[in-house]
């Protein structure tokens, strides 16, 4: 797919646009040479590209999805030159496009996913709206898919999916998330090719839970593998079923929910081994002329300390998932962008932890921003505080005041 050479607009400089001041403050240069370091990346030698800098740059990607390559590379280093984040005296110039893509390439994934890892904490502090449940932090799984460029490489790695006639235009890779639904800020992804089941890629994800949380997931999910992987992490869960899994009534609880146990297999359900416990909750949505029945399955399970009403009313914050892959595939890549814009799967997985980090980095501003103004997060507008952050002027060493101010607005 082509792309128009969008460019940041006449007389504005990269000092201009908050978006630099952003990836600096969150991701310090300091930071940034050190994962170079650990990973093995970091620049042998005084290039036109250093590494920090193209590390800069392929989270840049993420926040000016429909700038041409080129100009983003122009802002990042007006923008890092004027912020001094880039060291005294660094040779930093506007390189080529095959400049740019060797560039890209000498650096690999590797330290953007370390990055990534080293900073993907929850951002929600206590007290924040909608963001615990008596204490515990909410969390949710999901998953989503990418488009990549239709190239051999791309399409050998990752595969099409299906269509009504033959297969779909480009090549996808699939994304799944945890994320905290009240800072909407994801906290663990994996990916990988498109006939990757998302129950696979979520045993990569599971283990980044822990034992304050209470993850939510849909029903595509559930198995006795992932139930146990997932319990073993201390975390509490709370994860629709489907109607056809067996969970007979074994104690008939108050609220009018159930416990039951939950089993590997049916030989082991007839033997009554290899079971966990668990609480089931059923519910039907009075506003569905259809009736749905929802069949939720908790590791909560006293009703006490969790009655079935405030779960069932607990389980669509689910779809603050939804929301956030929403400003991943929508809102940071523009639109009208289908297709990311790598052409090499090495440099495809680069660019989904840049644009991972560069979500993250506008979360963390709009979640300080919550915080200062004692808001719910979800008071905030993610497009807007996108926009802020494009047209804001950046003052280093922190943010200017009229920041926070403009994305509570």
């Amino acid at each position: 797919m082509a792309r128009s050479a969008m460019t940041m607009g006449t007389g504005g400089k990269i000092a201009e646009h908050l978006s630099v001041g952003v990836l600096a403050q969150i991701y310090p240069w300091e930071r940034v040479a050190a994962v170079l370091r650990q990973t093995e990346r970091e620049s042998e030698r005084v290039r036109d590209l250093p590494a920090e800098v193209v590390t800069y740059y392929v989270m840049g990607l993420g926040l000016f999805m429909a700038v041409s390559t080129r100009e983003v590379l122009r802002v990042l280093v007006e923008g890092l030159q004027w912020l001094g984040a880039a060291g005294p005296a660094t040779p930093v110039k506007v390189a080529s496009k095959a400049a740019i893509s060797q560039a890209r390439t000498r650096l690999g994934a590797d330290p953007l996913k370390r990055l990534w890892e080293e900073t993907s904490q929850p951002l929600a502090q206590a007290g924040t709206a909608g963001a615990f449940y008596r204490g515990l932090r909410l969390v949710a799984i999901d998953g989503t898919t990418l488009d990549v460029p239709d190239t051999k490489a791309n399409a050998d790695r990752f595969g099409k999916p299906g269509a009504s006639r033959g297969r779909a235009a480009f090549p996808q890779v699939r994304l799944v998330g945890l994320v905290e639904t009240g800072a909407h800020a994801l906290v663990a992804a994996a990916m990988g090719p498109y006939k990757t089941s998302e129950q696979t890629l979520a045993k990569e994800v599971i283990p980044k839970l822990a034992a304050d949380m209470l993850c939510l997931a849909d029903r595509l999910f559930p198995s006795f593998s992932l139930w146990q992987l997932a319990g073993k992490t201390g975390a509490q869960l709370l994860w629709r079923v489907r109607a056809n899994y067996r969970l007979p009534v074994e104690t008939a609880l108050p609220d009018g929910s159930y416990r039951s146990t939950f089993y590997a297999s049916t030989g082991d359900q007839r033997r009554k081994t290899n079971g966990v416990r668990v609480r089931v909750i059923e519910y039907t949505l009075e506003n569905q002329a259809a009736g749905e029945t929802y069949r939720l399955m908790t590791t909560l399970l006293d009703p006490t300390e969790a009655p079935a009403a405030e779960l069932a009313a607990l389980y669509p914050e689910r779809w603050e998932m939804e929301g956030v892959l929403d400003e991943l595939k929508t809102h940071l890549r523009g639109g009208q962008l289908v297709v990311l814009r790598s052409k090499t799967p090495a440099l495809v997985e680069q660019e989904i932890y840049g644009l991972l980090l560069a979500h993250r980095a506008v979360r963390t501003l709009m979640s300080r921003a919550a915080q200062g103004a004692h808001l719910d997060p979800d008071r905030l507008s993610f497009t807007h505080s996108v926009r802020v952050l494009r047209r804001k002027l950046a003052s280093p060493p922190a943010f200017p005041p009229s920041v926070g101010g403009a994305l509570a607005e």
